[in-house]
C-alpha cells in the first residue's frame, strides 16, 4: 500500500507567467481531446486510484472547494510553510510508503507504475540539462563555485545536481549548488522507513520559508531536506514516457498533442524486458519474446500458464535427448531453446500485464532448476541408450558433477543475496539546512569517496568502472554463466556434438563462473 499526497498549489514560475494570464488550478484545466474530457486533476486521480483510493490533496483554502468535488481528502494550507507542516503531519502518521505528486501533472500510466514499483528507498523524477557542445568550456567541478541557478527547464528552476544515479545536492533561492545540472520535476517516492526523516526536514524547512522564493517547489524543498539528512534519493528520467506540468489551458493542449506522439504501449512492452539480462537473452531471445508476451496478454493467458508451457517444453527436451539419436538431440536442442524463450516470456508477461503472484514467483524459480536438471538426466540417459560411451558411467559422473556444481553456485548466490540485503548501507554525509551552500557537503562526499577508493573497495570500484566499456560489460555478464548462456550452451553442444561435450562445457564454464563469483562475493564481503 502507498499513501498518495497530491500537491494542489504549484509554485510560481521562475520565468514569466504563461501567455494569456496567471496559472490555473489543475481542477479547472480540461483535457478536451481525451475520452470524457477530464480535468488534469481528475485524470491524475483516476490514474492514481489503483495506488491509493483515498489520496490526500493539499490546497489553499480558496481553492479547496474545486478539489473537494473529487475523490479523496483535501487538507487546507494557507501558504508554503503550511504545506510543509501538513506534509510532516501526513508523514508522521503514515504506515505505508509515500508518493508525492504535483496535482498539475500530465503523465503516462506506465511512468506512474514504474515510479511506484522502483526498488529505491527514495526516488525522484528529473530532467537533465542538455549539454551545449559548442558552448564555452566550463571549469572542472572542483574549481566551480556554488550558485543560485537562474536557468529553467519547462518553467522550473535548474537548481539540482544529480550524478551516480542519485541527487547530490539541491538548491533554492537561498541554498547555492555547485554546477546544477538537472531539474526536479515533482514526483517523489519515499519508503516508509524514511518518513520520519521527511517529517523532520519538512518542519525545519517550514521555519525557513522566509528565505525561499515563490518559485521554490514543495517537492524541491523536500528533496533538499532528505539529501541533507543523508537519505540517498535516486533519480530517473522520463525516458520514452511522457510527463509534463501544465499551468494553463494552452499548455495542456500543447502537452496533449505532444503526448499523442509517444507510444505508451511500446514503452510498456520494452520496460517489461529486464534491463540487466545476459548476452544470450538480450540478443537471441528478448528481441522478439516481448511480442509473444504481448500476444499472450491480449489473449488472456496468465504468466503461470506460460510457465507451465515452459516446463512442458523442458520435459519434452529431456525426453528427446533421452532417445540417444541425432534427430532426438537436434529436437531436444530446439525444445530447450524454446523452453527458455517461454521462461523469459512468463516474466515479461507478468510485468506487461501486471499480474504478479507468490505462486508464479515460486514456480518460475523452482522449475527453472527442475527443467535444467531434467535435461541433464535426459542427456545422460541418451548417452547410455546410444551405446557410444560403453555403459555410460563416465557420462553419468559428468552429469552429477555438472549438477552439483550448478547447485552449489545457486546456493552461494542465494545465501549471499540474503546476507547482502541485511547489510546496512554506508551512510551518506549530512549537512544542516541552515548552511547556505553545498561546499561542506561536497567536501564530505569527496572524503567518503576517497576512503572507499583504497584497498579492496578501490579494486572493486575499478572493476565496476571497467563495465562502462561494452566488451567488458558483456564479458562480465557471460562469465557468470547465467541461465540463458547455460541453456544456449546445452542447445548448441547437444545439437552439434555429444552429451559428453555438453557436460564438459557446463563443468568448465561453470567452474570458471563459480570461481569468479565466489571471489567477487568474498571481496565484497571484506569491503
Amino acid at each position: 500500500m502507498t499513501r498518495v499526497v497530491l500537491l494542489g498549489s504549484p509554485p510560481d514560475p521562475i520565468a514569466s507567467p504563461p501567455p494569456g494570464g496567471q496559472p490555473l488550478l489543475p481542477a479547472d484545466i480540461t483535457l478536451a481531446s481525451l475520452p470524457g474530457a477530464p480535468t488534469v486533476y481528475g485524470r491524475l486521480l483516476g490514474q492514481l486510484a489503483s495506488v491509493d483510493a483515498d489520496p490526500v490533496t493539499i490546497a489553499r483554502p480558496a481553492h479547496a472547494a474545486a478539489y473537494r468535488g473529487h475523490a479523496g481528502r483535501v487538507l487546507e494550507s494557507p501558504d508554503l510553510a503550511g504545506d510543509l507542516r501538513t506534509l510532516a503531519d501526513v508523514a508522521e502518521t503514515a504506515e505505508d510508503d509515500l508518493l508525492l505528486f504535483p496535482a498539475d501533472a500530465l503523465v503516462h500510466d506506465e511512468l506512474i507504475y514504474q515510479i511506484v514499483k522502483a526498488k529505491r528507498a527514495a526516488l525522484t523524477l528529473i530532467v537533465r540539462e542538455e549539454r551545449d557542445e559548442d558552448g564555452p568550456e566550463e571549469p572542472p567541478i572542483e574549481d566551480a563555485e556554488p550558485e543560485i541557478g537562474a536557468k529553467t527547464i519547462e518553467g522550473l528552476p535548474q537548481r539540482t545536481r544529480a550524478g551516480r544515479g542519485r541527487v547530490i545536492s539541491v538548491g533554492t533561492a537561498y541554498h547555492a549548488v555547485t554546477r546544477p545540472n538537472a531539474v526536479l520535476l515533482g514526483p517523489i517516492l519515499l519508503r516508509q522507513r524514511h518518513a520520519a526523516s521527511l517529517a523532520e526536514a519538512a518542519r525545519e524547512l517550514a521555519d525557513m520559508v522566509h528565505l525561499f522564493g515563490p518559485e521554490d517547489d514543495v517537492t524541491e524543498l523536500l528533496v533538499l531536506g532528505l539529501v541533507r539528512r543523508g537519505v540517498s534519493v535516486g533519480v530517473r528520467g522520463r525516458r520514452d514516457l511522457f510527463y509534463r506540468r501544465v499551468r494553463d489551458q494552452r499548455e495542456a493542449d500543447e502537452a496533449l498533442a505532444e503526448m499523442a506522439g509517444f507510444n505508451e504501449d511500446r514503452a510498456r512492452l520494452n520496460n517489461a524486458v529486464k534491463g540487466a539480462d545476459g548476452f544470450f537473452t538480450t540478443f537471441f531471445v528478448s528481441t522478439y519474446s516481448r511480442f509473444i508476451a504481448r500476444w499472450a496478454a491480449r489473449r488472456g493467458l496468465t504468466p503461470n500458464q506460460v510457465t507451465l508451457i515452459s516446463i512442458g517444453l523442458g520435459l519434452l527436451a529431456a525426453a528427446a535427448f533421452a532417445t540417444g539419436t541425432r534427430p532426438g538431440a537436434v529436437a531436444g536442442a530446439v525444445l530447450i531453446y524454446f523452453a527458455f524463450v517461454f521462461d523469459c516470456v512468463d516474466g515479461q508477461l507478468a510485468r506487461y500485464a501486471r499480474k504478479f503472484g507468490v505462486l508464479g514467483a515460486w514456480l518460475d524459480a523452482t522449475f527453472d532448476r527442475f527443467k535444467e536438471y531434467a535435461v541433464f538426466v535426459g542427456l545422460a540417459v541418451g548417452a547410455t541408450v546410444s551405446g557410444q560411451f560403453g555403459d555410460g558411467e563416465g557420462v553419468w559422473t559428468l552429469a552429477l558433477v555438472a549438477l552439483g556444481l550448478q547447485s552449489v553456485k545457486h546456493l552461494v548466490d542465494f545465501s549471499f543475496g540474503a546476507a547482502n540485503r541485511r547489510k546496512a548501507p554506508v551512510p551518506l554525509p549530512t549537512l544542516a539546512l541552515t548552511v547556505a551552500d553545498d561546499r561542506p557537503l561536497r567536501a564530505a562526499l569527496e572524503e567518503r569517496r576517497a576512503s572507499r577508493s583504497t584497498g579492496v573497495r578501490g579494486l572493486l570500484k575499478l572493476w565496476t568502472k571497467a563495465g562502462k566499456f561494452r566488451p567488458v560489460h558483456w564479458a562480465r555478464k557471460m562469465i557468470v554463466f547465467p541461465i540463458g548462456e547455460r541453456f544456449g550452451a546445452i542447445a548448441i553442444t547437444a545439437a552439434f556434438f555429444d552429451p559428453r561435450v555438453t557436460f564438459l562445457t557446463l563443468i568448465v564454464w561453470g567452474g570458471v563462473a563459480a570461481t569468479y563469483t565466489l571471489t567477487g562475493r568474498i571481496l565484497r564481503s571484506l569491503a
